[in-house]
C-alpha cells in the first residue's frame, strides 16, 4: 500500500465508521440476496420500503420459488425493471431451493452462476454475510475510485481487480461502505461539494477543474 493510499484510507476511517454497515435491510443472506438484486437501478431507500412487506409475504427462498411471476412483478414494480428482476428472482430462488437447500452459498463462482447474480451482488453477499474480503463496484465506487486515481477503467470487473491490487484486503468491503456514504453526502456525480470535501488533495478531477479555472 502506498503512502498516498494510506492517507486516503486513514481520512475515510477518521470521517466515517470503521464498522460494517449495509444499507439494505435484511435478516439473512437470502434476504440480502433478493434486496441486492432489487437494488439495480434503484435506491436503497426504495428497496427497503418494498422489502419490508415483500419479506413478510415471502419469508424464505421456497416461498419466492413458488411465487406467481405476475404477482411478484407487481410486488416489486416500484423498484424498476420489475419484469426482469421478478424473472431472475424466481430463477435464482428455484435454483437455490433445488440445488442448495434454499440457502445462499459463499462461493463466488456458484453465486455468479445463479440467475440475475453478477459479481457485484455476489461480492455484497460475500463481504456482508460471510465476511470474505470482497470489493463491490457500484456507481459510487466506480466514479470516486476514478476521481481518486485508483483506476482508469470503466468496466466494473476491471475496476474491481484494480482496487484489489491497490487496497489492503482488510479494507475492501469497508472501502465500499465508506465510499457509498461519501458519494451520497459529498462526491455527487454532478456538482460535487468540493468545498466540503476532505479528499480534494487526492482528487484528479478537482485538480483538473482547478487548473481550468486558473487559466480562465
Amino acid at each position: 500500500m502506498t503512502k498516498r493510499t494510506k492517507e486516503i484510507l486513514d481520512l475515510l476511517d477518521e470521517v466515517y465508521t470503521t464498522e460494517y454497515k449495509c444499507y439494505l435491510n435484511h435478516d439473512s443472506a437470502e434476504q440480502l440476496l433478493i434486496a441486492t438484486m432489487l437494488s439495480a437501478q434503484c435506491t436503497d431507500a426504495r428497496v427497503n420500503i418494498v422489502t419490508e412487506s415483500l419479506f413478510k409475504k415471502y419469508p424464505d427462498m421456497e416461498a419466492f420459488a413458488n411465487a406467481d411471476l405476475k404477482e411478484l412483478e407487481q410486488d416489486i414494480k416500484s423498484t424498476g425493471f420489475y419484469r426482469n428482476k421478478a424473472k431472475n428472482i424466481l430463477g435464482c430462488s428455484r435454483k437455490l431451493v433445488e440445488e442448495y437447500g434454499g440457502k445462499v452459498p459463499n462461493d463466488l463462482e456458484v453465486l455468479t452462476s445463479l440467475p440475475g447474480v453478477g459479481r457485484k451482488t455476489a461480492n455484497v453477499i460475500r463481504g456482508n454475510i460471510f465476511h470474505e474480503p470482497s470489493v463491490v463496484v457500484d456507481t459510487h465506487v466506480k466514479r470516486i475510485s476514478r476521481r481518486l486515481g485508483f483506476t482508469k477503467e470503466e468496466d466494473p470487473v476491471k475496476i474491481e481487480y484494480d482496487l484489489m491490487r491497490v487496497l489492503p484486503k482488510e479494507h475492501w468491503i469497508l472501502y465500499n461502505i465508506q465510499i457509498i456514504t461519501f458519494g451520497r453526502q459529498i462526491c455527487f456525480a454532478r456538482n460535487p461539494k468540493c468545498e466540503e470535501c476532505f479528499l480534494t488533495k487526492y482528487c484528479k478531477e478537482y485538480k483538473e477543474r482547478k487548473k481550468k479555472g486558473d487559466k480562465a
